[in-house]
């Protein structure tokens, strides 16, 4: 899996205490509601205990019954309204990957001291000066005026004392109010080189991103899909993984279990038992809920993996959807995969999202969709990230290898599974080649992307000399069954008998062969080669 940056990692855990806080918040709400429902009861209570009538008690309890029983009810209406929506929710909502809304600004903000470092007047000699004017006449003739003298001096004293503790104050004021000033300039001028690095390593994601890097291309979807504003309690594990060279976004998504389907369809207060009845909902209904929710969460991821403008980087969104749980028979660990589809640009952006049935939409891109969800009814991913079924091999032009009339036949068994894939994907399939340790038979695994006729295509090719015989074909046809494949290709050098060919025709809708002159006119029709097949002696002619 890709290395993830340090801003990818930064905005993933801004995303966690989001949700965290989310959370919180929710959890914070509930314990208010329910003090506040505590306290509403032990009013109601001591109102009961005060009341003479036993009518109006009687009244009182079915009020707050009945209260308690509708809010209950309007909470898991709540809760299945935010489920039916949840592909809705996303649309209009879902702003794509901004590399501008990445980038950070410092804050304008300008120097404001303390209040405790703002200047103070200083002292006046108005304040100190006697209130008394100067003594005349007789008054100042019998120790008025010696008083007053005295009271001038005393003022002049305590004015003197004041203005110097005026300025010592100031010296420290001004001194701390520039240690302040400096501080801010330092944090200011912190936070600006913060910026600036923060902004050059969204420069560099974006022309990683521009340029197509394999993992700057993944840590960006990664953000994204990081951001989506799923339930609290939704799981926000998530896997992303870039093809370049058939422009393929891969991502797999963990499912929140069956648990987050109410299996209440509402509440009522029963007066005569003087309780609060659960209202079960049909387990049809909880059901179709829950692959609506697998369904939501599928086309949701490729909606929001399609908003990116990234038409030179990713064609096609594969999504694999899976659940961690336990084997309800075992009680072991087990990671099933619920829902798997490929779709392309082109074909998704024509589907109306807010007015289709997103379980009939999986249906028409083709998806493999467990049947039961609900019960862990596991299907087979198209790709595997941890390549436990299809072991998917570096991919190299193989075709390049062939000049002139190159004899099939002595081709490397490698290079030529590698030729039957470019081959395939030259006709239009996305396809992929297993390595030869237990790949179950098949040399390929392909997605035809035909809206009628598509699906999982598995391919097996034998480079063979002589008949090949029923066996193979059957064998290729049961490999169909086991990985849920729509169709089956077997490609050969050589021909088919009479008993292959019949069994082939019994199921043409699904089964295809392809014999060696066919073989041959396909590489020259699509990947213009001119090859040979040199067989021991020619095939039997057919009647």
């Amino acid at each position: 899996m890709a290395r993830r940056s340090l801003l990818a990692e930064v905005i993933r855990a801004q995303e966690q205490r989001r949700r965290a806080q989310e959370r919180t918040q929710r959890e914070w709400g509930i314990a208010q509601r329910r003090a506040e429902q505590e306290m509403q009861r032990a009013e109601r209570d001591a109102t009961r205990q005060a009341a003479a009538d036993g009518r109006e008690r009687e009244r009182l309890l079915h009020e707050d019954g009945t209260a308690s029983a509708e809010r209950l009810s309007r909470e898991v209406e709540q809760r299945m309204a935010a489920l039916n929506g949840l592909l809705v929710a996303a649309l209009g909502s879902q702003q794509g990957l901004s590399f501008a809304a990445m980038r950070q600004r410092p804050r304008a903000a300008t120097f404001s001291p303390r209040p405790d470092l703002l200047p103070s007047p200083p002292p006046q000699w108005e304040q100190f000066a006697p209130l008394s004017p100067a003594p005349t006449g007789l008054s100042a003739r019998f120790g008025g005026k010696t008083r007053y003298e005295q009271q001038i001096a005393l003022a002049q004293h305590n004015y003197a004392q004041a203005m110097a503790n005026y300025q010592r104050a100031e010296g420290d004021r001004q001194a701390r109010l520039a240690q302040a000033r400096a501080n801010f300039e330092n944090a200011a001028n912190a936070e600006r080189a913060e910026v600036a690095r923060h902004n050059a390593e969204v420069d560099a994601l974006e022309t990683g991103f521009q340029a197509g890097e394999t993992e700057v291309v993944e840590d960006c979807f990664s953000l994204l899909l990081a951001r989506s504003g799923y339930p609290a309690d939704f799981p926000d594990d998530r896997r992303v993984a870039y093809r370049p060279e058939p422009r393929e976004l891969w991502v797999e998504v963990e499912l929140p279990d069956r648990t987050v389907v109410p299996e209440e369809r509402g509440f009522r207060y029963v007066k005569t038992r003087k309780q609060i009845d659960t209202l079960p909902r049909p387990e049809r209904e909880v059901k179709q809920t829950y692959a609506s929710v697998v369904a939501q969460t599928a086309l949701r991821t490729l909606y929001e993996c399609f908003s990116v403008d990234a038409r030179g980087l990713v064609d096609t969104v594969v999504f694999n959807g899976h659940l961690s749980t336990r084997d309800p028979a075992t009680g072991s660990p087990i990671h099933p995969c619920l829902v798997s589809v490929s779709a392309n640009r082109e074909t998704f952006d024509g589907f109306e999202l807010a007015h289709l049935d997103p379980v009939a939409c999986l249906k028409h891109l083709n998806a493999l969709v467990s049947s039961h969800p609900y019960d862990l009814e596991s299907v087979e991913p198209v790709v595997d990230f941890d390549k436990a079924k299809f072991k998917f091999t570096d991919e190299f032009d193989a075709a390049a290898e062939l000049d002139g009339r190159y004899d099939l036949l002595k081709m490397d068994p490698y290079k030529f599974e590698q030729l039957i894939r470019q081959l395939f994907e030259k006709i239009g399939m996305k396809s992929w080649v297993t390595q030869p340790s237990r790949d179950d038979g098949i040399d390929g695994v392909a997605i035809n992307e035909d809206p009628i006729l598509g699906g999982v295509c598995v391919i097996q090719a034998k480079r063979y000399k002589r008949v090949v015989e029923a066996d193979a074909v059957r064998a290729l046809w049961g490999a169909m069954e086991d990985k849920q494949a729509t169709t089956g290709i077997l490609v050969t050098t050589s021909w088919f008998g009479s008993t292959g060919r019949q069994f082939a025709a019994n199921h043409r809708e699904r089964l295809r062969l392809i014999e060696g002159a066919e073989l041959k006119h396909l590489l020259a029709e699509h990947l213009q080669l001119d090859v040979r097949i040199g067989l021991d002696r020619p095939p039997p002619r057919r009647r």
